[in-house]
């Protein structure tokens, strides 16, 4: 039995079932947003111009303006949203002479209008997407307002040149391979500072607005976003001083490292998806070998007020390292296909090996792009699987040269544990 078909035209037809169903959607989204606006205005026992019943009417007015319009003219949308705007600006305008300054009711009022009218075209992911985005801004009022507060003219200005760099620059630079074995291209090296000095940032941020005395294996996570090796060399020499404190200094040197495993991962997911299949057991093993220690030692640990978690934040988007960062990337993309050029696999894990004692970011991302092209998949994944275990020997190193005797104790526990993992990880990866 055919369906009953409310419209019918060439681009849109529209079944009964489909038009209850919609309705249905469009008077939930409406209750959504009227909910949180009603809910918002209790704790200051303030009068608001729309509430549940009056945004569910939103929704459907414009839901049903929407079917109109096909029986009409489609010009019944547009006066039906002039409608809406009139009586949203005069109750703007109303509670603006009582001293109620404020907009944000009065826009969601017009895109809930606008989100009946896409849910009736049959838009409804797209409305129910846009509506929770509209629920999040508007239940977070009051965490926006204290972010916005505690922001800085500098954090302003690195936002500024993030985005200039992102969509002013990146798209301008040639998508071609260039230079000595036609491995640099720019747009890629362009992809590999916004990603990193991306990546700094949000770990600065993180840093500044949650790391801050909320716990020291919190601290450790975060800081391991922006450098692992800073929270070794930070803690170590902490541990030094404060010589009680050395199993905290422990757990955050630890988390932090854990943290560069899952850097790893995430380069070779947008640069290598082909080396996933074999790394991601032997990079999950020294993952839940660090994070399990970690997590250990931190249980253990005795509460103290001794321990500040002062990490350094250092600057908010560092384009100076971003830029020296691709330099670096670039270099050991050379490197590496010279390597290989000359000596084969044998000279790929030597120059790797040594790259990535200084960095374990620039290593992973140059021979990922180089996998399966100029360096064999399998040989890329040793090599990445080396590269992370040789970086940790920076951090032992770090440790065990600047940290008290009882730090030294508990890393060689717990990076025992990950190499350990690193080497089955290796039988792994070759059987």
């Amino acid at each position: 039995m055919e369906e009953t078909l409310i419209v019918n035209t060439e681009k849109f037809q529209l079944t009964q079932m489909d038009f209850f169903i919609r309705l249905i959607v469009s008077t939930g989204i409406g209750f959504l947003i009227g909910l949180e606006r009603e809910y918002a205005s209790n704790p200051a026992k303030t009068e608001i111009f729309a509430g549940v019943r009056t945004f569910v009417f939103v929704v459907i007015f414009g839901y049903l303006s929407t079917l109109l319009s096909f029986f009409f003219t489609n010009w019944m949308i547009l006066v039906a949203l002039l409608a809406t705007v009139v009586i949203v600006s005069l109750s703007y305008w109303v509670g603006s002479n009582k001293g109620k300054v404020g907009g944000t009711t009065a826009f969601a009022t017009l895109i809930a209008f606008l989100l009946g009218c896409t849910t009736f075209l049959g838009f409804i992911e797209i409305s129910l997407a846009v509506t929770v985005i509209l629920l999040v801004f508007l239940s977070l009022k009051g965490t926006l307002h204290n972010f916005i507060r505690q922001i800085t003219q500098e954090e302003i200005f690195a936002l500024i040149k993030f985005v200039v760099i992102a969509l002013l620059i990146l798209p301008f630079l040639p998508d071609k391979e260039l230079g000595p074995f036609e491995v640099i291209n720019p747009r890629e090296i362009g992809w590999v500072i916004i990603l990193t000095s991306g990546i700094g940032f949000v770990g600065y941020l993180l840093m500044k607005f949650l790391g801050r005395d909320k716990g020291i294996l919190l601290t450790g996570i975060v800081g391991g976003l922006v450098s692992s090796t800073v929270v070794a060399w930070v803690f170590s020499k902490k541990s030094k001083k404060i010589q009680g404190l050395s199993r905290h200094c422990a757990v955050a040197i630890l988390a932090a490292s854990t943290i560069m495993t899952i850097r790893v991962f995430v380069w070779v997911i947008i640069f290598k998806q082909a080396l996933l299949p074999k790394l991601t057991i032997p990079l999950l093993l020294i993952f839940l070998a660090g994070f399990g220690i970690a997590y250990y030692f931190y249980k253990k640990q005795e509460p103290s007020s001794e321990m500040k978690t002062d990490f350094p934040l250092g600057e908010p988007l560092n384009l100076k390292e971003a830029f020296f960062f691709g330099f670096i990337y670039t270099g050991i993309l050379l490197l590496v296909s010279y390597a290989n050029s000359q000596f084969g696999t044998k000279g790929i894990y030597i120059s790797s090996a040594i790259a990535s004692l200084t960095d374990i970011d620039a290593i992973t991302i140059s021979i990922s792009k180089l996998a399966g092209n100029a360096v064999p998949l399998l040989t890329a994944q040793n090599v990445i699987l080396l590269a992370t275990l040789c970086n940790t020997l920076v951090k032992i190193g770090i440790s065990l040269s600047f940290g008290s005797n009882l730090l030294r104790k508990y890393i060689l526990m717990g990076f025992g544990l990950m190499f350990l993992a690193g080497i089955m990880g290796f039988v792994i990866i070759n059987s």
